[in-house]
């Protein structure tokens, strides 16, 4: 195909950092039950999780607790309830001792793990367990009111109640629950059913016991083909769908992580803050796969809002690692205790998720003293697609494919642009999705002859890295210009009176679109000219926002992500009735 050889030959391959040969790109186990078993085995008394919360009050599990747990849940799935291999089980919770627990024991159940946003609402909640045919939910008890009014519209038969204090020290878990139930008035009085997780895994014991059960018999038949996780896509631009990640998938995606990472991760020695959710897919993959196959700590932080919440995690424990978007980056940079006392201990900070802005990176290398290291993926891929090398990465880019994987940039017509030029990422590798759950025709439309079609615009340049230019359906379309909002917004963000900003496109009869900038002051005496004339120094006209929205905050996913759909929305519905105003009086002067 012409100017695919642009990038099937790209010089990116002498740029890892240590050289590995292709059959090195292997699952490496049979399945995640194997690998799960292998690190308990290798660091069974050692802390594997401990939860700290804004207060500092903490409960830890070691490697052999998490081995043990998560065998017993797997025998309460299977014996006491009767599951079948392929069963989808949903884990409905945020960062928790519990989480790990029930998210293994799923897989070593053989059955198939349906990641749930903790924080979605009733309807949300509804179309995700039917839409996954989830006959078992593992879920924090505060969110038990919203599950009570949607689960005889699911098939949901079984439910399994843990709390957020789950296997803390006694008296803190006691004082801990009273807070949440009598004073926070977090957790609901509910009449539904539930089984306490606990209770679940006392059952689960008194059949291993019984039955003189080996738990690997439940994953004797499952291989690298085989499902292991439903991970649902964000849903910001539509109907939320489920990818379908194997266990060779997963298994893969890691694989590429140890080869890409090696003289930095120090097996049984790491710690990692782990703030983003890990129901998402890059904490999911990364923070709780990977680390734990290292006998690495997870320091976990159940909500990072108010970014207030991480003090205690970053403060007490010794951080080498942090994983975050850059929202969580930025608000870090924005906190008088982080900026008088950074935490020296880190050594590698490492983004994803949405892109991450060049100031951020600077000020970030300029404060903590290691850089941040931008990656790039979906959930559609396990999630890791390319990579910025720890010693050289690139500021502004996401770097090159990660071992294994093939990328190239195309146009309209699916044939590939010329280097240098834009074109929208596709790529192919063993750890794309096999497809979505029951919907082959959007799997069609997303995955053409083995190439994942990401709907990013990116760049390659003459080192063969990559850099993100913008959301495909993002981008701004205006007098035939295209304005790609990341830059609009990293040019904003440079200005030390914005917190953070968000720019969508709006019809415009002139244009086509024209541009608008929504705005988080840090400055009470930021004002629109400023921004203007900030913007007129810094961008070409075309580029530069016609209007200016003042915001307290901007909308986002539980993961960081700003919601443009939101705003773009918001932004249609206030431009519409100046539009027809002006196409009005058009008419009228013709």
């Amino acid at each position: 195909m012409k100017h695919c050889e642009a990038y099937d030959r790209a010089p990116w391959s002498n740029q890892y950092e240590r050289p590995f040969d292709p059959e090195d790109v292997a699952p490496g186990f049979e399945n995640l039950p194997a690998l799960i078993r292998d690190a308990s085995s290798s660091w069974p008394d050692q802390l594997a999780f401990t939860t700290c919360m804004p207060n500092g009050m903490n409960g830890s599990l070691s490697f052999g607790d998490v081995e043990a747990m998560s065998d017993a849940f797997a025998a309460y799935l299977r014996e006491e309830l009767g599951l079948e291999a392929g069963t989808r089980v949903a884990v409905q919770m945020p960062n928790c001792l519990s989480f790990p627990v029930a998210a293994f024991g799923v897989l070593k159940a053989g059955c198939v793990l349906v990641n749930t946003n903790p924080l979605y609402t009733a309807p949300e909640m509804r179309h995700q367990f039917r839409d996954s045919g989830a006959e078992v939910v593992v879920i924090l008890d505060m969110f038990l009111d919203k599950l009570e009014a949607v689960i005889e519209e699911t098939p949901v038969r079984h439910v399994v109640v843990a709390s957020v204090a789950q296997w803390f020290p006694r008296v803190v878990r006691g004082i801990l629950k009273g807070v949440l139930r009598y004073w926070n008035r977090v957790i609901p009085d509910t009449d539904l059913t539930a089984t306490p997780i606990n209770q679940a895994l006392r059952t689960g014991r008194h059949h291993l016991n019984e039955k003189e059960i080996d738990v690997s018999r439940y994953t004797s038949e499952v291989g690298h083909d085989s499902p292991a996780v439903l991970q649902y896509t964000g849903g910001t631009t539509g109907v939320s769908k489920g990818a379908l990640l194997t266990h060779g998938n997963l298994l893969v995606n890691m694989r590429q992580l140890d080869l890409i990472s090696q003289g930095y991760l120090e097996p049984g020695r790491d710690c990692v803050l782990t703030a983003l959710p890990m129901y998402h897919i890059f904490a999911f993959t990364v923070n709780l796969l990977l680390f734990y196959h290292h006998g690495g700590r997870n320091v976990l932080v159940p909500s990072p809002r108010p970014i207030q919440n991480c003090q205690r995690a970053i403060e007490n424990y010794p951080i080498n690692w942090i994983t975050g978007v850059n929202t969580l980056y930025n608000a870090l940079l924005h906190e008088e205790w982080f900026n008088i006392y950074p935490p020296r201990t880190i050594k590698v900070a490492l983004a994803g998720g949405t892109a991450l802005h060049q100031s951020v990176s600077e000020r970030w290398l300029d404060t903590v003293g290691c850089p941040i290291v931008e990656g790039y993926g979906l959930t559609e891929s396990s999630p890791l697609l390319c990579f910025n090398p720890i010693n050289r990465a690139r500021p502004d880019s996401i770097g090159i494919p990660a071992p294994g994987t093939r990328v190239r940039l195309v146009d309209e017509a699916g044939a590939c642009v010329p280097a240098g030029e834009a074109g929208e990422l596709v790529a192919r590798g063993p750890q794309v999705m096999s497809g979505y759950w029951n919907r082959p025709e959007e799997t069609e439309a997303t995955v053409k002859d083995g190439w994942l079609h990401t709907g990013d615009i990116a760049v390659m340049d003459e080192d063969g890295y990559f850099r993100i230019v913008d959301r495909k359906k993002d981008m701004v379309l205006v007098s035939g210009f295209n304005v790609y909002p990341n830059e609009v917004e990293d040019c904003l963000a440079t200005m030390d009176a914005v917190h953070e900003a968000a720019v969508v496109g709006v019809p415009d009869p002139e244009s086509g679109e024209q541009v608008w900038a929504y705005v988080v002051p840090r400055a009470e005496a930021l004002t629109e000219a400023d921004l203007a004339a900030h913007c007129k120094a810094n961008l070409a006209g075309y580029k530069r926002p016609r209007r200016f929205i003042f915001r307290e905050e901007l909308p986002k996913t539980p993961v960081g992500k700003v919601l443009r759909k939101e705003l773009r929305d918001e932004a249609h519905r206030a431009a519409a009735p100046a539009t027809a105003a002006e196409e009005l009086a058009g008419q009228g002067e013709g």
